[in-house]
Formats: C-alpha cells, structure tokens, sequence
C-alpha cells in the first residue's frame, strides 16, 4: 500500500460563472511511497501546483480521491479534514508567509496554537525544529532580521513543528539565491533522511536532481 495513492484526479475550474470551464488537471494517477523524497515538474500553467494543493487537503477534486496512509482525503468530514492537515502535513511555500511581528520562536510555535499542551512544551518543540535547521541561536530575532536562506529555515522549522509524516513544498527555494537556496534544500534532505517523506513541486533542476524520483506533468497529465 503506497503512503499517497492519487487515483484518476481531474480539476475543472469553472470560470466567472458562465458556460466555460478550464480543465487543469485530467486523470492524474500517482503513487508515492513512504519515505520517498519526489519532485512534481512541468511547465508554469501545467497543474503542479494545483496537484501539490489537492494532494495537501486544500483543493477538492472534480473527480478522482486521494489517499494518505490509506486515509481517504476528500472522504472526511470539513473538521475531520482540518484535523488530517494538522496531523499529517506540513506546509513550505515559496514565499514564507512569517508574521513579520512574531520572532523565529514564535513563528515555529504557531502551529501548535491549538495543541493541547503547556505554554513551556511548546518553546521546547519550536526550540528543537530551530535546532533542527540551525536557527537555535536566531530564536529571538524578527524575521527582517534573517537572511533570505533562514527565512526559508524557520518557514520549514514552523511546518515541521508538529512532527508531520508528509511534507509539501512548492517551489521552497524560487526566490532564493543559489547559495541560499542550497542551504534549504539541504534541510530537506536531512528531514527525508530522518523518514520524512517529502513531495516537492519544481522548475529547478539542481533541486530535482536530489530527489528519489521525479514525475513530470505537461498540460494537466503525468508524462
């Protein structure tokens, strides 16, 4: 049994509430194993990104099911698929998305606002992933405070705050240098070899070249 089984999964977007529709994604089937570390390529406009958001519990398909560890995405109830995403899934976007506010700590705290432990296992949790991605001594700082690379660091320390089995990413490093960009990808690497698994939509070839495998997409279906 595969960790994320996508079976037959069509998109259509209907547009401005007339007649015509557009088709992003067409009987897409594809099988990612645990552990695995997989990169989703394909030209811009070609449904990457929609495929990664479907796969992640944020976009229902027209047709077709997803299923996470034998857990049928799409077949949960809204709160119980709320639940699904916090407990399996972690999220790292091109742009970070850090409450400019909040230092690296409480920015790695974030998702376990609603946990249901103590104020003190929450520092130690976010203490630890920014161990994790050598932020620990960055703790205290604003993110305007942080290079573009730590910023791509702490935007993974927040996903992986919760210990998720399945880590999404689309296009982590688009807006970094490649030095910078090396670096974050380098965290991946160590999370993947730690049993995470991870399934990455890019353009980049470096970052593809990583990856156990990469499966391509060219207007809405799997080459």
């Amino acid at each position: 049994m595969p960790f994320i089984a996508i079976e037959r999964i069509t998109k259509v977007y209907e547009a401005n509430g007339d007649s015509s529709s557009v088709r992003v994604l067409s009987d897409v089937t594809a099988e990612i194993a645990e552990g695995e570390f997989v990169c989703l390529m394909g030209s811009s406009g070609s449904g990457k990104s929609t495929l990664l958001t479907i796969v992640g519990a944020m976009n229902h398909p027209t047709e077709g099911r997803v299923l996470v560890d034998d857990i049928d995405v799409y077949g949960l109830a809204d709160e119980r698929r709320a639940d699904f995403r916090r407990e399996y899934l972690g999220f790292v976007f091109q742009q970070h998305h850090l409450m400019p506010y909040l230092n690296s700590l409480e920015n790695a705290m974030l998702p376990l606002a609603t946990a249901n432990v103590s104020t003190k296992e929450k520092r130690e949790r976010a203490l630890s992933v920014l161990e994790k991605v050598a932020l620990a001594d960055k703790a205290l700082r604003l993110p305007n405070q942080l290079s573009g690379g730590e910023q791509g660091r702490l935007a993974i320390a927040r996903a992986i705050v919760n210990e998720p089995p399945l880590i999404l990413a689309d296009e982590p490093t688009g807006s970094l240098d490649t030095k910078t960009g090396r670096e974050v990808m380098e965290v991946f690497l160590k999370l993947n070899a730690h049993g995470q698994t991870v399934f990455m939509v890019t353009h980049n070839p470096e970052n593809s070249a990583l990856a156990h495998r990469i499966i391509n997409i060219v207007d809405g279906r799997i080459e």
